[in-house]
């Protein structure tokens, strides 16, 4: 009798370990299912940033946070909204000032005189996308009050802690031109950030489709979403399990080990921008139709990931300098060449 209870354990245990197997792949499939359906319905607004696009969709996934640097009206705020429409979450938007206080952007206790009780007034951090319009212009005091939002998704007021509402993406836009009256973002606050990315002008054509898309409606007023925020949040979860060989994962090390002993960079990437980018090339990964992670994934999102993370000898505020830094090193670590699919019988 015992003998077959184990017999019909073992059954059991097989059989929900090939349903959790194909479920999985399942899961995989929709998100590069998913994730396409968003990329087309933010490109009814936004023209010719495919690239832009496919890196913020990986962010939101793995739970990250984007730095947009570029000029004003290149469509990063744009961007913004037409994602959260396209997954159905809230949007709230920030303009940082340097007048602007902690309590502006997480909320405050008001006494209510008709109740006798403090009631909180939530702040406009707590949306699925906050963005954070021209962030370096707030003071230092008021920068630290995402540190928290951000790292631990939750914000601490008067004692009282709020989990924030999931997915939580911050994008944060800087202006590279204007340098008065702004304040440098300190280290700890650019670690946070999962990628730098810039949106840039678009080519002649791109203007011409944008005049034409934009002459007689804002495209933006008619999105539909295409899932919902609990879809994003789930894609995340399926995205851990995509297979990261360990040929692979060495290259990562290599690559991080690489900008601790580099004799331009002052700082090398920390470990948080080690599990970023292993975050990141699994979704990456995942977006693109595959359950493994290949080297190219990781040589794509090198750049973004950890060039704003490192602090350079010749020129600190320059990020095409550390972008050059960065590809470098990528041209010196060698790529492995191992078979990188994980293969799953079913």
């Amino acid at each position: 009798y015992e003998i077959a209870q184990c017999l019909v354990g073992s059954e059991m245990c097989i059989r929900d370990s090939l349903y959790t197997k194909r479920r999985y792949y399942v899961e995989l499939k929709d998100i590069q299912t998913i994730s396409l359906k968003i990329k087309e319905n933010i490109n009814k607004v936004i023209i010719g940033k495919s690239e832009t696009i496919d890196y913020i969709i990986t962010a939101i996934i793995a739970g990250g946070h984007v730095l947009l640097e570029d000029t004003p009206g290149t469509g990063k705020t744009v961007l913004a909204k037409s994602l959260a429409k396209s997954i159905d979450g809230t949007f709230n938007r920030i303009q940082f000032t340097p007048d602007l206080l902690p309590s502006d952007v997480t909320g405050l206790n008001i006494f209510n005189q008709e109740t006798h009780s403090f009631e909180f007034v939530e702040g406009p951090v707590f949306a699925n996308i906050l963005l954070a319009d021209e962030v370096n212009r707030a003071t230092p005091r008021t920068q630290s009050s995402l540190l928290e939002c951000m790292e631990e998704k939750q914000v601490t007021v008067d004692g009282e802690t709020r989990i924030l509402d999931k997915p939580f993406l911050v994008i944060a836009t800087e202006n590279p031109i204007e340098t008065a009256g702004t304040f440098t973002l300190p280290e700890a606050q650019l670690d946070r950030f999962m990628m730098q990315l810039s949106m840039g002008f678009p080519t002649p054509d791109e203007e011409l489709a944008i005049i034409e898309r934009f002459i007689a409606s804002n495209p933006i007023d008619e999105l539909a979403p295409v899932c919902t925020k609990d879809d994003i949040y789930n894609m995340g979860i399926a995205a851990k399990n995509v297979y990261v060989d360990k040929s692979v994962r060495k290259y990562i090390v290599d690559i991080i080990n690489a900008t601790r002993n580099n004799s331009s960079i002052s700082s090398g990437i920390s470990p948080r921008g080690t599990l970023a980018l292993l975050k990141a090339v699994q979704v990456y990964a995942a977006i693109n139709g595959r359950d493994y992670v290949i080297p190219e994934d990781v040589k794509a999102l090198a750049v973004p990931v950890l060039a704003h993370r490192i602090i350079s000898y010749t020129n600190i505020a320059k990020n095409s300098n550390k972008a050059s830094i960065i590809n470098g090193i990528l041209d010196t670590v060698p790529v492995p060449t191992e078979n990188f699919q994980n293969v799953i019988a079913y």
